[in-house]
């Protein structure tokens, strides 16, 4: 039931494919150390939820504050203030509940699962109000789709995917809690994956044979696209203020991930983390800074940060490997899971 729970969520919400391993306690591991090409004192600091033995941030405000899942009391969501403090909470009548963003002002989208596992979307505002929602026209069958919110912007609008009959379309739900429903001309589904601050989305769709990207402009004008060259099925993961996309995509094998950035103009760039079996960023932020996960050689996963010279660092927290990125804010802060399971939060002090 459990995986069948994650499985839905994972599709509806075009999150980042990475297995969260159980983790045993709470734990505090903060420590300074300095990239010598930049000047940059860097800070890790790995935390639990109390209770938790599985954690996964899913994101990051620009205050710091983190919202994501653990198995806590039944696997509720969190948010965790800047100052460390740790809220948890469920949708009324969720067997899981998955939050997927968190805005400036600390409101949280996100999706849960009901007593038949289908999902519904749900959002946290700052007080703790809980408000349930399904597009209209959202048909969940047992541990079908349903609905789901992928990501919100700072104006509180949310988008995500919903289930009708045998289809899956997009929507957009206004911060005054109406809808608007959208595809891709020869969709028959479609799973958008982030919204910037004009409004603009990004996601993935399928035409029934193939995955391609798509950007669903302001003016709802929807512009689709693919990696150029024999690689394709891209999975874009996010869109920042200046209309930037990062992804990653397929190899003509269809077998390991790399990375992508189409520009604003809609010209792409690909890159891999050097000497990286694959590349799977999963955020960027306003700046162009793409973060990520990678597998070396003996398929051991690290966390990257690419800047948008192209420069790329890769890390992991002292002490642990098997790092995976989830996500990063306009100060560069990146978070994530590492080792057997714990939340991390990566934090750079770049000085001049």
């Amino acid at each position: 039931m459990i995986t069948n729970a994650l499985t839905v969520a994972q599709k509806l919400l075009v999150a980042v494919r990475k297995e969260v391993l159980a983790v045993g306690l709470m734990a505090l591991s903060i420590l300074g150390m300095i990239h010598p090409a930049n000047a940059q004192e860097v800070t890790y600091i790995i935390f639990d939820p109390p209770g938790s033995t599985v954690t996964r941030p899913t994101s990051i405000n620009a205050q710091g504050a983190i919202t994501g899942t653990s198995n806590a009391q039944n696997s509720p969501g969190f948010l965790r203030a800047p100052d460390g403090s740790f809220t948890t909470f469920d949708a009324p009548g969720a067997t899981f509940t998955f939050p997927a963003s968190i805005n400036r002002v600390g409101t949280i989208a996100g999706s849960y699962t009901d007593a038949n596992f289908v999902a519904h979307g749900f959002l946290r505002s700052p007080d703790g109000t809980i408000t349930t929602f399904d597009p209209p026209g959202s048909k969940g069958d047992p541990f079908g789709p349903g609905s789901g919110a992928a990501a919100m912007n700072d104006a509180g609008e949310i988008t995500g995917s919903y289930q009708s009959n045998t289809t899956i379309h997009g929507f957009l739900r206004s911060r005054h809690g109406t809808f608007t429903t959208f595809d891709p001309p020869g969709s028959v589904g479609t799973f958008p994956a982030s919204i910037n601050a004009e409004g603009a989305i990004t996601g993935t769709y399928s035409d029934g044979q193939n995955i391609h990207g798509f950007l669903r402009a302001r003016d709802r004008t929807i512009t689709t696209f693919d990696i150029p060259g024999p690689s394709s099925n891209p999975n874009p993961i996010g869109i920042n203020q200046a209309g930037e996309i990062a992804g990653s995509y397929l190899d003509p094998q269809g077998n390991y991930s790399h990375g992508f950035l189409r520009a604003r103009d809609g010209t792409f760039t690909t890159f891999d983390v050097p000497a990286a079996a694959q590349t799977v960023p999963t955020g960027i932020n306003s700046k162009g800074e793409i973060t990520g996960s990678y597998d070396d050689a003996q398929y051991v996963t690290h966390g990257f940060l690419r800047a948008p010279d192209g420069t790329v660092t890769t890390f992991d927290p002292p002490g642990y490997t098997d790092t995976g990125s989830s996500g990063i804010n306009s100060a560069g802060t990146i978070i994530g899971v590492t080792g057997p399971g714990h939340g991390f939060i990566r934090i750079e002090d770049k000085r001049e």
